[in-house]
């Protein structure tokens, strides 16, 4: 007997941006693996007649290897069960969605993907920052900051994102910020470029850094920032304002 599997994209953080059809297929689950990015308040809804599974990433401590979910995924299905794996924001933008869904393929195995709100987008518009406008901005380039660390070389081509005339924003790229901006520099972007990092977007405790370039990976450590954060470079920065 077959069941089927979900790749479902929770949304930036907080029950509000989480979609009904998202609610719809964790409620009905029977069995959930879990990332930690979707949040404390959404996995605190997570049904407890579910077989929860957590598959949290940190950093380079993985609760489960890759391989691990993917084949659990498979088990479960096989067994006829309902599998929900759950991920903070889309499932495919930077989310691994992509290759879970090339191993449900292999196997056989049902699927349906439900989309989330990304938090590239929603996370700086929540503070004020559009990642496009009509006068600074007609396009907008999202990238990772932590590539597969098996790579030879870099997909990135850093001279073109030096100067594309728009928004850059960097997801999972707190780590590698200081290289990062190196990089922009070196292959010709202005140092005065204003960046804005925002740390735990849509929490309680969400956090606001700006600076130039040439300075952010400085700032950056004297106010301790930590993962998880949104980068955003380009002149839309310059659009924020500190709340009150």
């Amino acid at each position: 007997m077959s069941g089927r599997v979900y790749l479902v994209g929770s949304g930036p953080g907080g029950l509000g941006l989480l979609t009904f059809r998202a609610r719809e297929v964790i409620d009905s689950a029977d069995v959930i693996l879990y990332d930690q990015l979707p949040g404390e308040e959404v996995l605190a809804t997570l049904p407890r007649s579910a077989e929860l599974i957590d598959c949290g990433k940190f950093g380079s401590m993985h609760t489960l290897e890759q391989e691990d979910i993917e084949a659990l995924m498979v088990r479960h299905a096989r067994e006829g069960k309902k599998v929900v794996r759950l991920k903070g924001g889309d499932p495919f933008l930077f989310g691994r969605g992509g290759e879970e869904m090339e191993a449900l393929r292999a196997e056989g195995i049902p699927y349906e993907v439900v989309p989330g709100i990304t938090s590239a987008i929603a996370v700086p518009e929540c503070v004020g920052i559009p990642v496009t406008h009509r006068t600074v901005a007609s396009q907008v380039t999202i990238l990772t900051g932590h590539e597969d660390p098996t790579k030879t070389q870099s997909a990135l081509d850093w001279e073109w994102l030096a100067r594309s005339p728009g928004t850059l924003v960097i997801l999972m790229g707190v780590k590698n910020l200081t290289t990062i901006a190196s990089n922009l520099i070196s292959h010709g972007m202005d140092g005065a470029t204003p960046v804005a990092i925002i740390e735990r977007g849509l929490r309680p405790d969400q956090r606001v850094t700006v600076g130039p370039i040439s300075e952010i990976g400085d700032t950056a450590r004297e106010r301790n920032v930590r993962p998880p954060a949104i980068i955003v470079i380009g002149a839309v920065v310059e659009l924020y304002r500190e709340p009150g």
